[in-house]
């Protein structure tokens, strides 16, 4: 009997760890080739002024910073939308051979794209096994995710970080 894909979300308050729990389980289950992103900060001189996406693969896009204009926004940060689905394509996760998709994260900025919300929904109804980190509030795309049938949400929080880890390792393995 086929093995049921995995649709994993890790949720939690910012700057609890989730980047960090999806960069853990990506090393824990390199025997899967994960394909997808997680996302990191831009810092200059001790202050974050925007943030990067990182493909698994190495690649790089600066998804926002806060000397970007335009109308997307969330926050201080200008959010550049075409180069992150330029990325996005890049990656091809649909089409991908791998056994899991990793993408870090469905949140506001993202959102912000219609290419990535329907890119979500099309990975969310496929037979891939999905981890992915999600914003603990929000609506719209956001909520639509997080009540998917079949979604195992884990919230991470200081004193579970390791055990998501390995929780999340043991279900998707």
């Amino acid at each position: 009997m086929d093995k049921v894909p995995q649709k994993i979300l890790i949720t939690g308050i910012p700057g609890i760890g989730k980047t960090t729990v999806i960069q853990k389980v990506a090393k824990c289950l390199q025997n899967m080739n994960p394909v997808g992103f997680y996302t990191g900060e831009i810092r200059e001189k001790k202050s974050r002024v925007g943030f990067k996406a990182v493909s698994l693969g190495g690649g790089t896009q600066t998804l926002s910073h806060v000397q970007f204009g335009g109308s997307f926004r969330v926050g201080r940060y200008g959010v550049d939308v075409k180069g992150f689905e330029e990325f996005l394509e890049n990656l091809d996760l649909l089409k991908s051979q791998s056994d899991l998709v990793i993408i870090d994260e469905i949140g506001k900025m993202e959102c912000l794209s219609a290419k990535f919300n329907a890119l979500i929904v099309s990975l969310f109804e496929s037979q891939k096994n999905i981890l992915a980190t999600i914003a603990k509030k929000g609506g719209g795309m956001i909520q639509r995710i997080k009540n998917h049938p079949n979604c195992l949400i884990f919230e991470v929080q200081i004193k579970n970080r390791d055990k998501v880890v390995e929780d999340i390792v043991n279900r998707v393995s």
